[in-house]
């Protein structure tokens, strides 16, 4: 009898291992379907922790009104950040026109110390290139995004209008009481390890645009706030989404600027930047919440990313905190959360949010026996 326990693991093993490709084939192979209800999903769970946070701040605003309120300041904030990049987007493809000569010095200058006699203009660059067979493709994303952002709108709708039902399902889903507090606390957990995650990408991706902008606007690069704006946006993206965002406006610095020393000057400062809010400040907001180890994040950004493109880098994160704690509630997959997680214990984020260490979980009282005379 003993010796059939590690056969059953590593059947366990094998299934879970099907089961991961089966499910990621799947996610792969509907895409197109389940990107914008993931999407709104994500933006459900944004609107929902919103409200909830102007219902802990404002006492004297009722209950009913925060769900609204908060709605209506997401789609106007969603609204400005539109507006700034059609604004500043406009003006930076007019200016774009007007550094065709330096684009052509500047090709001279790395042609030069390439080793390249005859360096190309911007106009030959274009003929060889011939991006008007690009233009069905472009006008395709345009069209796919388009009806993506709108199937997203009626998702969220529907999401956010059944929002109280969901619970009530989740609950019905077992007879069992304990069965259904653990899926209840189980909802919890997502929800609270992803708002802990916005929240902490939002205020240090703040921090890494208005640092960028300051210095920007103090060394007078043109669309500073549009540069700004894409720095916060790509600051969503873990790991690689803020260093990759602060690249682009020392390259145009070189464009903007005759000397070179106002590149390397932006580039050094806003890698410092971005050096102190990733190394210092994320982490320390950021602790153990998660508690997701930093190399699974690495490889779910590049997973998701290769599944659902974009979109899945800025859920990557989400995403995974989700698996994390679905998978820590059975015990066949528990070990695959341990994996996920930073230091084996993925229980610790309920924990954590509920001000409790792992090994002090309180006990329900019991009350006292009745003694018979």
């Amino acid at each position: 009898m003993p010796a059939a326990e590690p056969t059953i693991n590593v059947s366990r093993i094998c299934l879970v291992t099907l089961a991961v490709i089966a499910v990621g084939a799947t996610i792969y192979w509907m895409a197109d379907i389940l990107t914008p209800p993931a999407m709104a999903m994500f933006l459900a769970i944004v609107i929902d922790g919103f409200a909830r946070v102007l219902n802990r701040r404002f006492k004297w605003l009722p209950t009913r009104a925060a769900m609204p309120l908060a709605l209506v300041v997401s789609i106007l904030l969603f609204g400005s950040a539109l507006f700034v990049i059609a604004d500043n987007g406009a003006s930076f493809a007019t200016q774009l026109v007007t550094y065709v000569p330096k684009l052509n010095k500047l090709i001279a200058q790395v042609a030069n110390v390439a080793g390249v006699d005859v360096a190309p203009t911007i106009d030959q660059l274009f003929r060889r290139l011939d991006p008007t067979k690009y233009l069905g493709d472009v006008a395709r994303g345009i069209q796919n995004f388009a009806s993506n952002a709108i199937f997203i709108l009626i998702y969220l709708g529907f999401i956010i209008a059944s929002r109280h039902a969901f619970e009530r399902k989740l609950v019905g889903l077992s007879s069992n009481r304990a069965a259904r507090r653990e899926a209840v606390e189980a909802f919890h957990r997502i929800r609270d390890g992803v708002e802990q995650y916005l929240w902490v990408q939002t205020v240090t991706g703040l921090m890494i645009a208005v640092g960028s902008w300051v210095v920007m606007a103090v060394l007078g690069l043109d669309n500073a706030v549009f540069w700004a704006f894409l720095i916060f946006i790509a600051s969503y993206i873990p790991i690689i989404g803020g260093a990759v965002g602060i690249l682009a406006p020392p390259i145009f610095a070189l464009i903007q600027f005759e000397p070179i020393w106002p590149a390397i000057v932006l580039l050094a400062v806003l890698q410092t930047i971005q050096f102190v809010v990733g190394n210092v400040v994320l982490p320390r907001m950021q602790g153990q919440s998660l508690n997701i180890d930093p190399l699974v994040v690495l490889l779910s950004l590049a997973f998701w990313g290769a599944i659902w493109g974009v979109a899945g880098m800025f859920l990557s994160t989400p995403l995974t905190v989700m698996a994390m704690v679905i998978l820590a509630q059975f015990d066949g997959t528990r070990w695959v959360a341990v994996l996920l997680s930073a230091d084996g214990e993925p229980e610790k984020l309920r924990d954590r949010k509920a001000g409790i260490a792992p090994d002090e979980t309180p006990k329900p009282k019991r009350k006292p026996a009745v003694t018979q005379a």
